[in-house]
């Protein structure tokens, strides 16, 4: 079955809003950041979903930090274990070699255990952010296959892509980079904290006097990097969606000499995405270079208050020794986030907009009948219906209509009338805003969507085939068909005629949307996909208007075969194709003018007068 795209006939349908304004557009333009800890909050609940692997990285994180910590106290000793001491008029150097051997034997044992561990580290982050990401994705692309028609009518699919893509990776590259480091951090703060204690309190305050300066710098900017990285993400997404658009729509952008145009608005969006790229990078880039200028300022004050403490004698040349480091452990953390802000803001950015989708409302089915196929009459009631795709703005107003099981109602009218609108209605693509549609007697809205979609095929105007063989294409109607029920399809629509033709026949593979094959072996292709299916309702949607009259006669001929014993709906501008339905029915404004078969239509000298004048006066002339 296929799913019906933007309502044609009814004029007010609104195209993807990235295109035309509304919601979306704003959305592009927002600056405003979204609530970040709950962002994070649910990072954390993606992330808890690989537990063990989190275990076992903060496990080797522990260790590695340790293991750094106990570094400069290890040089501290093996500095303090050479003294010059005096022995009368000269100094003498004094070397204590027991201690220094095994400070040495410790510091390197210390130095390749760390180099194994931060191996294995790299190992278990990249193992935990594709979990992560994987879980993610996965959890995404659900969401958006059971998203309603509603919500992918009117948001643009290349940004939709792009969060599936580009925002996913930014948080798979952050995962990887910052988890370890914000864990390693806390406990390297900590630690140095209290062994600097220790050592010695008065150069502990001078050592952390500078954190206060570094925390306000790094607030201040981040007001900042929040917003342009937000929009950055935004951004991307808009350019994807023009590039997907461009690249969709290639040969109608030619084909009207819009080549400069679509270059132009190309530009356009990639000119604001350069701008606002170039702020991120200036507020994400300028907080290394300000945390090490205020690092080394920190450096400076405790070599100069340290080194007026070991004048005194109130501390050792070791301990000063150690002091730089310990002092650079604690501030490097700092430093580390700082220089990694730039990429968190850029995937909390990301995953805000990947929540975005998920959070948004599913497509509801609170049906709890299964429509049995073999049991179904195809019997078919409209009553009262009233439906808006914009509110305030009707397509149908107290639509009514009943069709009896097997009969074939042709739909036609106007452009703008609401003809697809009926056939969205009725498949619950879009539900009623008022009144009601009978199946049987029985209501839509209690049928499981699953089995009332299962027993409705729908042939559209404009093809969908899936980069795969033709033999699978045609299968998506009926999944678990043979390859001589595929066969027997092909041949009732005559697809066979074309697909013996082929090289590999069946196992032909098409390209992308099946731009291999022309527009009418692509539609019978569709058609014979919805024979497949074998539904007790049919759906015809301008089924055979992209195809030439040979071919329309040979689809006509199969439809006649696959509409016996089937209620059939078709929706249709040319007239030929519909002289002989059981009845055909008139919509205008929202209703059924008029219904009939053709020549009682014809006779009556109303609107299916006028549509037959118009669409066949020149050829009359």
């Amino acid at each position: 079955m296929n799913r019906p795209q933007n309502d044609k006939s009814s004029g007010m349908m609104p195209g993807p809003m990235g295109r035309r304004g509304g919601p979306h557009h704003a959305m592009m333009m927002a600056e405003k950041p979204k609530n970040v800890k709950k962002t994070i909050g649910k990072l954390i609940r993606y992330i808890g979903k690989s537990k063990y692997l989190v275990l076992c990285l903060l496990i080797i994180m522990l260790f590695t930090t340790l293991l750094g910590l106990a570094g400069p106290a290890l040089q501290a000793n093996a500095i303090d274990a050479i003294r010059i001491v005096k022995t009368g008029a000269s100094p003498k150097l004094n070397v204590d070699f027991p201690s220094l051997y095994k400070t040495i034997i410790l510091l390197a044992s210390i130095y390749v255990v760390s180099a194994l561990l931060s191996y294995l580290q790299g190992i278990f982050s990249a193992k935990l952010s594709q979990s992560t990401v994987f879980h993610m994705r996965n959890d995404l692309f659900r969401k958006i296959e059971y998203l309603p028609i509603k919500y992918t009518d009117t948001h643009q699919h290349g940004d939709m892509m792009s969060r599936m893509t580009n925002d996913v990776e930014n948080v798979s590259n952050t995962i990887s980079q910052s988890i370890g480091s914000l864990f390693s951090s806390v406990i390297t703060i900590i630690g140095s904290l209290i062994i600097m204690l220790c050592y010695n309190p008065v150069l502990t305050l001078v050592s952390i006097v500078t954190v206060p300066l570094s925390l306000l710098v790094t607030l201040k900017l981040s007001v900042y990097m929040r917003r342009f990285f937000k929009e950055q993400q935004t951004l991307l997404g808009k350019l994807n969606g023009h590039v997907e658009e461009m690249v969709t729509g290639y040969k109608t952008v030619i084909a009207f000499g819009r080549e400069k145009k679509a270059v132009s608005d190309f530009k356009d969006i990639s000119t604001g995405l350069k701008k606002v790229g170039i702020k991120s990078a200036i507020f994400g880039g300028v907080m290394g270079p300000l945390m090490n200028v205020i690092s080394n300022f920190g450096y400076l004050l405790i070599a100069t208050c340290g080194g007026y403490l070991a004048i005194k004698g109130a501390i050792t040349v070791g301990v000063i020794q150690a002091f730089l480091l310990y002092s650079k452990q604690f501030t490097r953390p700092i430093n580390e986030l700082a220089n990694q802000y730039a990429s968190i803001q850029t995937a909390i950015a990301g995953a805000e907009r990947v929540f975005e989708i998920m959070e948004s409302e599913p497509e509801r089915d609170n049906g709890t009948i299964e429509l049995q196929g073999d049991t179904m009459k195809g019997e078919l009631e409209f009553n009262h219906l009233v439906f808006s795709y914009v509110e305030g703005e009707p397509v149908l107003k107290d639509f009514n209509l009943k069709v009896k099981p097997g009969q074939k109602i042709a739909i036609v009218g106007a452009t703008g009338a609401g003809k697809t609108t009926v056939a969205n209605l009725l498949t619950r693509f879009y539900d009623v805003d008022s009144g009601e549609i009978l199946i049987d007697g029985t209501n839509i809205n209690e049928i499981t969507k699953n089995s009332l979609r299962k027993n409705i095929a729908i042939v559209l105007q404009d093809t969908v085939l899936f980069s795969d063989t033709i033999a699978k294409n045609i299968r998506y109607g009926k999944e678990t068909a043979t390859d001589s029920d595929i066969q027997k399809a092909a041949e009732t629509t005559n697809a066979d005629l074309f697909i013996d033709r082929l090289p590999d026949g069946y196992k032909t593979v098409l390209a992308e949307s099946g731009s291999n094959l022309s527009q009418g072996q692509r539609q019978l292709l569709s058609i014979a996909r919805a024979v497949l299916a074998d539904p007790k309702i049919l759906i015809l949607d301008e089924a055979t208007s992209s195809v030439d009259t040979r071919t329309e006669m040979n689809i006509q001929n199969a439809m006649t075969t696959l509409m016996k014993n089937r209620t059939s709906l078709i929706i249709a501008h040319r007239l030929s194709t519909i002289k002989d339905a059981d009845m055909i029915i008139v919509i205008d404004d929202g209703r059924v003018a008029e219904s009939g078969s053709h020549e009682e239509l014809l006779s009556k000298n109303g609107p299916y007068f006028r549509l037959y004048q118009n669409q066949y006066a020149g050829i009359a002339t």
